[in-house]
């Protein structure tokens, strides 16, 4: 079942992030409390009573010091910002991300918002990544080195069609 994030899930959003933290930015629960409160899209993946995956998402004009959403914010006035997705290991390969994604397009439609944007690792190689997002309509728009040159990231994007609210 997917549906808002809450502080309940805290905890398990946290062991997960720290789970995928060689493809993501650390994230204490003081991050966590900031982010949720700006967050425009913060829903999990309920399975069993517990999150076993959750999608974050932020709009332009957010406080966020993250690199990759300033240079969004640089360049696109209006963008919903993916700023992390995160799976369970054991999850993995069963259609939770796929589930996020679309019940994130769905929500995305209502926004009046034209560009959803993400990145992934290059350097070191998030293939599954990549994939992924080339699957959903994301094309790279940019890269950069971040962390001291330690890491080098593609910046995505993806035009969302245009909103049908009258």
């Amino acid at each position: 079942m997917i549906r808002d994030a809450a502080t309940r899930d805290f905890r398990a959003i946290l062991g997960l992030n720290a789970e995928s933290v060689h493809f993501l930015s650390p994230l204490d629960e003081a991050q966590l409390l900031r982010l949720h409160a700006q967050a425009a899209y913060h829903r999990v993946v309920e399975i069993d009573g517990a999150a076993a995956a959750f999608l974050l998402v932020l709009r332009e004009g957010a406080d966020y010091d993250s690199p990759n959403y300033r240079w969004f914010a640089q360049r696109y006035p209006q963008f919903l910002y993916i700023d992390r997705i995160v799976v369970a290991a054991d999850r993995q390969g069963h259609g939770l991300a796929a589930m996020l994604y679309d019940d994130l397009l769905a929500f995305a439609k209502t926004t009046g918002v034209e560009t959803l944007t993400c990145e992934f690792d290059l350097d070191p190689p998030n293939p599954a990544s990549a994939k992924f997002h080339a699957r959903y309509g994301f094309r790279e728009v940019g890269t950069q080195w971040l962390g001291g040159g330690k890491k080098q990231v593609s910046l995505q994007a993806r035009a969302l069609p245009a909103s049908s609210s009258t």
